[in-house]
């Protein structure tokens, strides 16, 4: 069984809709988008093929596009457009307008890409 713990952000006013923020939780950079949808994704921050910033990337219909190089990243999955790319993902919510990020106790609890 998996653990997690919570770890609070902000209000979610911190990130715009239509756009991604970055947060520094436990020393890793961990990218938080609000679609305009309203819906909220975690991801990694850095884009595993050049460490672009995945924060400052276009995002839409559930993908986020590398501002460095255009790659797509599926942000429910983390699954790449290149097929030997993937980003860890992370569970979050809003609660009462406040974003809520479940941080995996252990490494090996991370999201995998599908």
């Amino acid at each position: 069984m998996c653990e997690f713990r919570e770890v609070a952000l902000g209000s979610i006013e911190k990130v715009p809709l239509g756009q991604g923020f970055c947060f520094i939780v436990d020393g890793q950079e961990i990218a938080v988008f609000r679609q305009r949808d309203g819906r909220v994704f975690a991801t990694q921050n850095r884009c595993p093929h050049k460490q672009g910033p995945l924060c400052e990337g276009i995002i839409g219909n559930g993908e986020v596009v590398c501002p460095l190089h255009a790659h797509r990243f599926d942000l429910a999955q983390g699954s790449g457009s290149e097929k030997h790319e993937c980003v860890k993902t992370y569970r979050v919510s809003v609660n009462a307008g406040q974003i809520v990020l479940a941080l995996p106790v252990l490494e090996s609890a991370l999201i995998a890409c599908k």
